[in-house]
């Protein structure tokens, strides 16, 4: 699972990283969750408000920073 957390200018967006890498711990996952920086990359994905996130190239959420236990449910949710 492709996991990656868009936006790093602030600091929400950074505490939406850090929630994302506990949640793919708490969930298992292997790989490492993605750190999207570049907005050129980050306007690519149609994402114009940070913090976003985005589960196997699918954006989950946009605009707001999420808890661990959010992106959790959201990783259970998008599990193949």
């Amino acid at each position: 699972m492709q996991i990656k957390a868009l936006g790093g200018c602030c600091r929400r967006s950074t505490q939406n990283y850090k929630n994302a890498v506990i949640a793919a711990q708490q969930c298992g996952i292997q790989e490492p969750v993605e750190h999207v920086k570049d907005m050129q990359d980050i306007i690519a994905f149609g994402v114009l408000s940070n913090p976003g996130l985005v589960i196997d190239g699918k954006v989950v959420s946009s605009g707001r920073m999420l808890t661990v236990d959010q992106i959790v449910e959201l990783i259970k949710k998008h599990q193949k």
